[in-house]
């Protein structure tokens, strides 16, 4: 027996909906407490939801007793500050692992590609059960800013790159897909991720939001792409070396 999964994903690995709409309050994730966790990049995590209701961004299954990432439980400091991020949560009616605020800050293309992992999201998901994904919403205004997404970390032809102004809504099997952002802004970054469990109620909520499953991914300069690709994949392989084995070939809990 294997996972449910959702048949909107299995092409590419990811689906793009249209944006949130509902006004968003700044102090919802800029007044919340967030731990310093690192993930594909110089970040912080702000959790809502976490393994039993603390403010931590461990994997649920490091905990006692340990669970998969589903059934996460409110942090009732960070969500009492953020009523409109919760509601948008709940709407979507499927089950909730994992839910916290990141907060990036600035970097290049080539930071981007170093810094692409796949996430941890089944371990300890029991067969049978729903396949967990990731939905990203994007809280600031980032219009330069992209998602990097690949099939193949090692193949830029792989590669696509979704534009994330504010309120951009993206679902993602990120434990399939190589995912990082490129934000060269001048700011933080701040985006919601929500991990959900694949099911009706998530197809649902995906098709009431209109759906893409292609999109055109947003253009780069090729000369600029090639020579930030060289440094970003000999940092990897310099990392390789040190190691002993690729870091990034083991999911990240992030």
């Amino acid at each position: 027996m294997s996972h449910s999964r959702m048949s909107i994903l299995e092409e590419t690995g990811y689906v793009v909906l249209d944006s949130w709409g509902d006004p968003m309050d700044p102090s919802e994730w800029r007044d919340l407490a967030y731990v310093d966790w690192k993930s594909s990049g110089d970040t912080r995590f702000a959790p809502l939801k976490s393994a039993y209701g603390d403010i931590e961004c461990n994997g649920f299954w490091h905990h006692n007793p340990p669970k998969a990432d589903k059934d996460g439980v409110d942090v009732p400091h960070n969500v009492s500050r953020a009523p409109t991020l919760m509601k948008r949560v709940a709407e979507v009616g499927a089950r909730v692992g994992r839910c916290r605020i990141i907060e990036l800050q600035p970097n290049t293309y080539g930071d981007a590609l170093y810094n692409s992992h796949l996430d941890d999201n089944n371990r300890l998901n029991p067969e049978g059960e729903g396949w967990i994904v990731r939905c990203f919403m994007q809280l600031t205004d980032d219009s330069d800013s992209v998602m990097v997404l690949r099939h193949d970390i090692n193949d830029p032809s792989t590669e696509t790159r979704l534009a994330l102004p504010a309120g951009a809504q993206l679902v993602v099997d990120s434990e399939r897909m190589w995912h990082s952002v490129w934000h060269p802004g001048s700011e933080p970054r701040y985006c919601l991720i929500t991990s959900f469990e694949s099911s009706p109620e998530l197809e649902d909520w995906i098709n009431r939001n209109n759906p893409r499953t292609k999109v055109d991914g947003e253009s780069i300069d090729a000369e600029y792409a090639a020579t930030m690709e060289a440094s970003a994949q000999a940092r990897r392989q310099a990392r390789t070396d040190y190691y002993g084995y690729d870091p990034s070939a083991v999911y990240s809990e992030a």
